[in-house]
């Protein structure tokens, strides 16, 4: 495994509609020009026309702004990452809160939250509601984060009292959130204290749950197939895949992928990356937004996506 010196990080961003009229996700990432250090912000509006756009925008505004502030030094970042990521989500839901108290049309506007945060080799994230974090390592692909619904959560909302056992294990929607951002206390918030170890080859995907119309298995076996590609391949193979789906339910998908490479795989990636550009640009739905770079380059993109929601208690 190379060191942490070594590893590069190529990325790239894409949102589609999907089956829907309206886009209520936000997302942005900031990598650092030549250094392996960087972060993404994804947030998932609930709400519809109550303005779970705005939601959205809100949280990855607010999170996002709290890590660039405090990444002019990754390593006096670090020791208290955990600590800057609760901190800035609990002003993301402050701040859902306020915009939601002073407008009537914004009641029950609220948003999930995702943010990985890698520091060369060393992975740590926040994540609030259902919005997926993956490692794809060695074939094999493994959810990272908590999933803050129902059908993942039955435990907490027996001991929390919310529900009996027997109520949750038979209520009609699995998919219920057990935490959001709403502005309101937040039940639960997945905050990793102790990194998990990147290596080189590793593929990890932030995204909003429409990607989950693709099951895990299927989601694999795009990655086995694409796992050598650039990250911007990566991404429209998945988006690829939704697509012969052929879904009428398909819900909107917003994701990032991070592909973790060694320096001289780097190189040659670069050079393959513009040649694949178009190749990929005849495969995607032309309603995709879509940002990339590599190392050399800072990327933030800012998309909407639609998707309603329920929140148990």
């Amino acid at each position: 495994m190379p060191s942490t010196a070594e590893l590069k990080y190529d990325t790239s961003m894409a949102s589609i509609l999907g089956q829907r009229e309206r886009q209520e996700d936000a997302v942005a990432s900031d990598f650092s020009a030549g250094e392996a250090f960087g972060f993404v912000v994804l947030a998932d509006g609930m709400g519809g026309h109550a303005a779970g756009d705005v939601a959205s925008k809100i949280v990855v505004t607010e999170v996002f702004s709290a890590l660039k502030l405090a990444s002019g030094d990754p390593k006096v970042l670090e020791p208290k990452i955990c600590d800057v990521l609760r901190n800035a989500t609990a002003n993301a839901n402050e701040c859902v809160g306020l915009y939601a108290n002073e407008r009537v049309e914004a009641g029950g506007m609220g948003a999930t939250l995702l943010a990985p945060v890698l520091f060369g080799d060393r992975l740590y994230w926040v994540s609030v509601g259902d919005s997926p974090l993956y490692l794809f390592r060695n074939n094999k692909l493994e959810r990272l984060n908590e999933n803050h619904a129902l059908e993942s959560q039955i435990e907490y909302i027996v001991e929390s009292g919310i529900m009996a056992r027997e109520e949750a294990l038979s209520y009609p929607d699995q998919t219920c959130l057990t935490s959001v951002l709403i502005g309101k206390k937040i039940a639960q918030v997945d905050c990793r204290s102790l990194p998990v170890r990147i290596e080189a080859g590793d593929i990890l995907i932030a995204a909003s749950d429409g990607l989950q119309f693709l099951n895990e298995e299927e989601i694999e076996r795009v990655l086995r197939f694409a796992q050598k590609r650039s990250a911007d391949d990566i991404g429209g193979a998945l988006l690829g895949a939704l697509s012969k789906l052929n879904d009428p339910q398909q819900d909107n998908v917003s994701l990032c992928i991070i592909k973790a490479v060694g320096r001289e795989m780097g190189q040659s990636m670069g050079q393959s990356m513009e040649q694949g550009a178009q190749a990929q640009e005849d495969q995607i739905d032309r309603s995709l937004t879509r940002s990339s770079t590599y190392a050399d380059t800072s990327i933030t993109i800012i998309a909407k996506i639609k998707r309603p929601k329920k929140v148990v208690g």
